[in-house]
């Protein structure tokens, strides 16, 4: 496992080095959330350019626990790069008093999302960086991600690796605190919420039945596969540009 680790790593590596090299930009902008994918990524970047060119920024809301900052602020130390904690909570404020404005958890955490992303973007622009992505594959694949959120970004490095995969590959990272690999994934859009919570199914099961749909020419074999596959049927629009018709 070591050494496939290490070839998967050194692949990482060098896809963000190159575009770190071809962009002519300073560095790498990116969310530290506390959480797996984020701790990775992050880890990923500073490996390949150095984390003096790394740019962290922590953006809680008023419903994020602080054990995620503290998670976060650690990930950040760990790695020797530069961090900013910001709250978010005045933005999404201002949305709170658009005329008509609703209060769905599935609709403010949508904004939350795309404010965050907003966020990056703002420094990344004024640092002259380039926006580093957290998605995995699973998520991505099923859309369990925001439009324009947190899928956007100016490179993926982990989007080809199944959660499952991030949470291996972490496993050999010495920089990432224990407590993150242990702790239950969560996006942080409301309190109480867990990403398998939402989904209603554990991403081992969702990781098995997306390999055996590839496998298989996306053609279900069980129940399963077949709620999967409806998930992925369903966010085909997240995956692809804008129908146009240029």
């Amino acid at each position: 496992m070591r050494e496939e680790a290490g070839c998967a790593l050194g692949r990482i590596e060098d896809l963000l080095r190159q575009v770190y090299w071809k962009s002519g930009r300073s560095g790498f902008v990116i969310v530290v959330s506390g959480g797996i994918d984020s701790a990775v990524s992050a880890t990923m970047c500073c490996r390949a350019v150095g984390p003096g060119r790394v740019l962290g920024l922590i953006l809680p809301t008023r419903v994020t626990d602080p054990s995620d900052v503290a998670d976060a602020e650690e990930v950040c130390r760990g790695l020797s790069m530069e961090y900013r904690t910001i709250c978010i909570e005045p933005v999404l404020s201002a949305y709170r008093a658009m005329p008509g404005f609703q209060d769905d958890r599935v609709l403010v955490g949508n904004l939350v999302a795309r404010s965050r992303m907003a966020a990056l973007y703002y420094h990344a622009n004024r640092e002259g960086m380039l926006v580093c992505g957290t998605s995995n594959r699973t998520e991505f694949m099923i859309g369990y991600c925001t439009k324009w959120g947190d899928n956007a970004a100016d490179v993926q490095p982990i989007l080809h690796l199944y959660k499952t995969e991030v949470y291996e590959l972490a496993e050999t990272m010495e920089t990432i605190p224990d407590r993150v690999l242990r702790k239950a994934p969560t996006a942080g859009l409301w309190k109480g919420q867990s990403d398998e919570g939402e989904i209603g199914l554990s991403y081992a099961e969702i990781d098995s039945a997306l390999r055996s749909l590839e496998k298989n020419g996306w053609t279900s074999q069980n129940p399963l596969e077949e709620r999967v596959l409806a998930m992925v049927r369903a966010s085909e629009h997240k995956r692809f540009p804008a129908p146009s018709l240029l």
